[in-house]
């Protein structure tokens, strides 16, 4: 085979469990948009016109946080912001909404590619990433 069977992402589904802070987090901090809701599961639906992400309730308590050292799964989500600014103007929002924030804007290894990486509401590791150009 020498194309690829698959052209891109629909969505990333995401398991959380603080919904309503995780979806605000795309909405209010990022500017996304709320597609729908699922009130039976819960779950909400939100997208930035690219990609979508669909927020999923946890249903059983007590959750279990994800250590990306010990268990196979999803590492870290990342998105694209348009330039470095917007990276920066991005940390500083989220510093000043209370998000935890791994590391601040950096180089990605010797540049000029700058990321950045935060946990949203429900611990989910969210990468934000200028590929320099």
């Amino acid at each position: 085979m020498d194309q690829p069977i698959t052209k891109g992402t629909h969505h990333i589904g995401l398991t959380v469990n603080m919904l309503e802070e995780s979806a605000a987090f795309f909405t209010n901090l990022l500017g996304w948009q709320e597609v729908r809701r699922n009130a039976e599961y819960p779950a909400i639906f939100v997208s930035d016109g690219t990609v979508m992400v669909t927020l999923w309730q946890t249903k059983e308590a007590p959750f279990v946080s994800f250590d990306k050292n010990r268990n196979v799964g999803l590492h870290h989500v990342a998105f694209v912001v348009e330039s470095e600014a917007a990276l920066s103007g991005l940390h500083e929002r989220l510093v000043a909404h209370g998000i935890k924030i791994e590391f601040a804007p950096e180089f990605v290894q010797t540049g000029p590619a700058m990321h950045m990486i935060c946990y949203e509401p429900s611990g989910i590791r969210v990468e934000f990433i200028w590929p320099g150009k």
